[in-house]
């Protein structure tokens, strides 16, 4: 600690008085057996560990490992070119951030693992973000920034080698492009024949662009009178898509998947090539208003209601593994199953993409980084809190496959009393009733399930079971607006991770401000991912939905390359004592990938192993018997295509990731053996002229070079 920074007694006060809030709150939630708690425990827990882990480990990080320096000129300062670089406010630049890396996962991923209980999802989420995924996105941010924003694909070609940086790049370019197919396509399926939803989502692309000039051109640096502006325009857009949904109107609102796919691949596109001020960085900004102001609003009615877990705090399928949700044990599927909230990879093309050509100042990569996450973070609590508070009977009802299920409320009531559980036909029928829905049966993938819950909490707070359809659907609208901003900025991210990867052929390419090359590039990242996700949207068992089962497995590997680079680097540039940062966290996402990676490949359970699946289904074949969810001869063929194209991908990604691996081990054990350290692609140090107003605590870090 700096000198001249005093440790105030009021703050060992306040920090001791939060430290043992939330331990007490973690001794409530770990220690309750055989009665229901309240959710009130789990919300604090969480802010309690967040709280503490933002103000000491995190300033430890940019202090001790990273060495941020506020005098030396960041990327978007040196190279401010009007369309990716560009000193961007940094409230702003938070909301872009969080936006782009908040998408389906921390709203979908536990949703799913609500079946193994409350308590292995919460330690998950709350422990996995302090120690590794707010660590890989403020260090990757940090590393990115360094690095005149490279991308993480190119950083590892430059840091660990030729061998090892093409495996990363492929690697990494592949997953992205699975990635972005499986959000759109959870975009399109929240918004298909959804008028309220798809007005007020469109209608921030207007307000965002109207943000963006007055930001620019009108009222430059107002960025509380924009924001104020901004959210008045987007609760009217929300309020404006009720009525829409009950007027005349609804109709030219109504889309069908494959128009939504359409319109998402066109706006993805011009997103990614108009300047980054104009449209991208303000939606997103906007967009986290609606985000954050949910999820509070979410939390305060927890607060308020204290509604009681309904769930188990560990349930027999996290040891099974014959969890009807999703197959197998708890280790190592629920922490594939919860990525985003935790450890995501895909957070680590946002910190090497969009991000590090915006931020004003070094000492903003602890607040937009691991602050960011953080926030996410706790999005994915009180996901897991509106899943848990549910019925589970009610759960396993919307959750299990509808091969199990059936189709009347009869049939469904009987699959669920075989799972250990209750819910009466009526019970089913009232609660579809009471969101206004036709029926909530074998309503899998997450969204809705989440949409129910919350709710349930809202309306017992605001307005009562009258208005719990209105929360229902706000809800639906609500998942599609974050999700979408994740689209957006992960086509961007994409683009410049091609022409990082195609400069290392044709140099043109590879400059960002080379308009052709911005089109190209924009245009093949889109129509990659547009493509499958056309598919998807055309066939049950096509398309993004083939590998939708890789999206867990795919994002963890990517997190593994992710922490590998930043490991590397550590080590390269002289702070081996601080590599365990970085090196205990991919210790773990390996095992836990790597592991879930065999099974995937060689497990004999056909729900878990994706070649003993293909086996299955072509035993079924020679047969003649169709096995769901298989409804024709031909689906059982497609069924045979997929399992196969799953379990190659898979093993040939854990190739990719172990070549990656065993490179960046080597170039470590030169640098240990090295008399002199080897060189990195560090940017050398050019003095900042940027003047940038420093609030509070962060005024220690300005000027401190080391």
């Amino acid at each position: 600690m700096p000198k001249n920074v005093q440790v105030r007694p009021k703050s060992i006060v306040l920090w001791t008085f939060v430290a043992l809030l939330g331990a007490f709150a973690w001794g409530m939630v770990a220690l309750a057996r055989g009665e229901e708690i309240s959710a009130v425990w789990l919300v604090v827990a969480a802010l309690g560990s967040y709280a503490i882990a933002y103000r000491f480990y995190s300033r430890f990080i940019a202090r001790r490992v990273l060495k941020l320096d506020d005098t030396r000129a960041t990327p978007a300062e040196r190279l401010e070119d009007g369309v990716d670089f560009q000193p961007t406010d940094r409230r702003v630049l938070l909301g872009h951030h969080f936006a782009a890396i908040a998408g389906a996962g921390p709203l979908v991923g536990p949703v799913l693992a609500a079946q193994m209980g409350y308590l292995p999802g919460t330690i998950w989420i709350v422990v996995g973000v302090i120690f590794a995924g707010a660590v890989q996105d403020m260090v990757v941010l940090f590393l990115s920034m360094r690095r005149d924003g490279k991308s993480l694909g190119q950083m590892a070609r430059e840091e660990i080698g030729k061998v090892g940086g093409a495996a990363a790049l492929i690697a990494v370019f592949v997953i992205m492009i699975i990635l972005l197919g499986v959000l759109a396509l959870v975009v399109v399926n929240a918004l298909a024949h959804s008028p309220w939803g798809t007005f007020s989502v469109a209608m921030t692309i207007p307000i965002a662009l109207f943000m963006g000039f007055y930001l620019q051109y009108l009222r430059p640096g107002r960025v509380t009178e924009t924001s104020l502006i901004g959210v008045a325009l987007l609760l009217l857009a929300i309020v404006g898509g009720g009525w829409v949904e009950n007027s005349s109107l609804a109709d030219a609102f109504t889309w069908s998947p494959t128009t939504l796919v359409f319109c998402l691949a066109g706006y993805g596109f011009v997103a990614s090539v108009l300047p980054v001020w104009m449209l991208l960085a303000p939606r997103d900004y906007l967009s986290t208003f609606m985000k954050i102001g949910t999820i509070a609003l979410l939390a305060v009615g927890v607060l308020v209601a204290a509604p009681k877990l309904q769930a188990e705090a560990v349930s027999d399928f996290a040891t099974s593994g014959t969890g009807p949700v999703f197959a197998g044990s708890l280790f190592p599927f629920l922490f594939i199953t919860i990525a985003c909230g935790a450890l995501s990879g895909f957070h680590s093309l946002v910190a090497s993409g969009t991000t590090p050509k915006l931020i004003q100042k070094e000492s903003q990569v602890r607040m937009i980084g691991y602050g960011a996450m953080l926030m996410e973070s706790f999005v994915a609590v009180m996901a897991l809190i509106a899943a848990s508070v549910l019925d589970p009977g009610l759960y396993y009802a919307m959750n299990a496959p509808a091969g199990m299920l059936g189709t009347t409320v009869e049939s469904a009531s009987q699959a669920v009393a075989g799972l250990g559980f209750t819910i009466t036909p009526d019970q089913l029928t009232a609660a579809a009733k009471a969101v206004e829905e036709q029926t909530l049966i074998a309503r899998s993938g997450g969204a809705p399930t989440l949409a129910v819950g919350m709710s349930e909490i809202f309306s017992g707070v605001f307005g009562g079971a009258a208005l719990k359809a209105f929360w229902y659907h706000f809800a639906i609208m609500f998942e599609a607006l974050f999700i979408l901003t994740t689209v957006d900025a992960g086509t961007r991210v994409g683009r410049f991770m091609l022409q990082d990867m195609l400069g290392n052929v044709y140099k043109p390419i590879g400059r960002v401000n080379w308009k052709p090359g911005i089109w190209i590039t924009s245009a093949l990242v889109v129509t990659a991912w547009g493509y499958f996700l056309y598919t998807g949207a055309t066939d049950p068992l096509g398309g993004i939905n083939q590998l939708f089962p890789l999206f867990g497995i795919a994002n963890q590997l990517l997190a593994a390359v992710a922490l590998t680079v930043c490991t590397t680097v550590l080590v390269k540039s002289g702070r081996l004592r601080w590599a365990w940062v970085t090196a205990v966290p991919l210790a773990w996402v390996v095992a836990v990938t790597f592991t879930a990676g065999w099974q995937k490949i060689f497990s004999d359970d056909p729900r878990v192993g994706f070649f003993s699946q293909r086996h299955k289904y072509a035993d079924g074949i020679d047969a003649g018997t169709v096995l769901p969810p298989a409804k024709t001869m031909d689906d059982m063929h497609t069924v045979v295509t997929n399992s196969t194209v799953d379990g190659v991908l898979i093993a040939v990604f854990l190739l990719l990731v172990v070549t990656v691996i065993a490179n960046a081990a080597v170039v470590c054990a030169r640098a240990l053996h090295s008399p002199a350290q080897l060189p990195t692609t560090e940017a050398p140090y050019v003095a900042s002229q940027l003047e940038v107003p420093v609030p509070g605590p962060r005024k220690e870090l300005a000027g401190v070079r080391e």
